[in-house]
């Protein structure tokens, strides 16, 4: 038995176009050789395709059921001209991208969506450690590019640009004691602090601990979770605490020590001894382009 991808053009032509003349003006070809094509295809497959007893050809039920199979074969010889272009571009086959949790989710998918359009042929692995994790992957050729939040001293080897700052809310269950008044700075030492936690000791790590107590949570997802049920308090970024499910049972204590938002710096981070291709290189670009200023408000309020 032999199929040819001519015939199978033909066939899914005449079968979306509706008659054999209209598929040959579709694929530029005469109706004679689209219908030869197609009665070739039916004898080379041992089944009728269509019904030609009216004035335009209809699908039988087998015929139907093989329209689908012959689509996904023409759709894969497409993914492989694609891929045989990128390549050809010297784009790459594959990158990996390691985020922080202070990235806001909704911003990711929007920028991906747009790489997807742009590098269809390109496998993406995304990973989500935290802090310092993140330049550390960078380093190790584990990841292409990071964003993470801005470690006091990166590796000379690693470039950065700094996308903006996050805001950190001081946040707590509704039934903790430091969501009974204003809150000081002294009162945030005696309560156990949930922090997000690193797989490495580096200086990060303790950056912003204040309570003698700690618990350390590699997700700021899980923390309010935990503080939920009064098990702490925390410094969450305030995107994550607007998306969160159980925002409704957390509270945001008023300061008397500090009247603002602890902001902390987000920056993306790759290696600059290592050659991007082009699909990085957009990457990057479209990192740097989206300030966190111009982020809309994940929830819309």
């Amino acid at each position: 038995m032999t199929v040819s991808l001519e015939q199978l053009e033909a066939f899914v032509a005449s079968a979306e176009h509706g008659s054999f003349s209209a598929a040959g003006r579709a694929l530029r070809k005469a109706q004679s050789a689209v219908s030869t094509q197609v009665a070739n295809l039916e004898t080379d497959l041992g089944v009728m395709l269509f019904r030609r007893e009216g004035r335009h050809p209809v699908l039988t039920p087998a015929g139907d059921r093989l329209l689908r199979e012959a689509r996904v074969v023409l759709d894969r010889r497409a993914h492989l001209i694609g891929v045989a272009a990128s390549f050809e571009a010297h784009v790459e086959s594959r990158l990996v991208v390691a985020i922080d949790e202070l990235y806001p989710e909704a911003v990711q998918a929007e920028l991906l969506a747009e790489f997807a359009a742009h590098f269809p042929h390109v496998e993406l692995e995304l990973l989500f450690p935290m802090m310092e994790d993140v330049s550390r992957l960078v380093m190790d050729g584990k990841a292409d590019i990071g964003v993470m939040w801005r470690q006091e001293v990166l590796p000379p080897e690693i470039g950065f640009h700094t996308l903006g700052w996050v805001p950190l809310q001081l946040v707590c269950g509704k039934d903790h004691p430091l969501a009974e008044g204003v809150v000081e700075w002294e009162d945030l030492k005696r309560h156990r602090q949930l922090m997000v936690a690193v797989r490495s000791e580096g200086p990060e790590k303790q950056r912003l601990r204040t309570a003698a107590e700690v618990w350390w949570v590699e997700s700021h997802w899980v923390i309010l979770q935990l503080v939920r049920r009064g098990i702490g308090w925390a410094l969450v970024p305030d995107h994550i605490i607007r998306e969160s499910t159980v925002r409704e049972d957390l509270a945001i204590p008023p300061l008397r020590f500090d009247g603002a938002d602890w902001p902390v710096a987000l920056e993306l981070v790759w290696h600059k001894q290592r050659p991007s291709g082009p699909a990085a290189r957009w990457l990057r670009e479209r990192f740097t382009a989206r300030r966190i200023s111009d982020w809309p408000d994940p929830i819309g309020g």
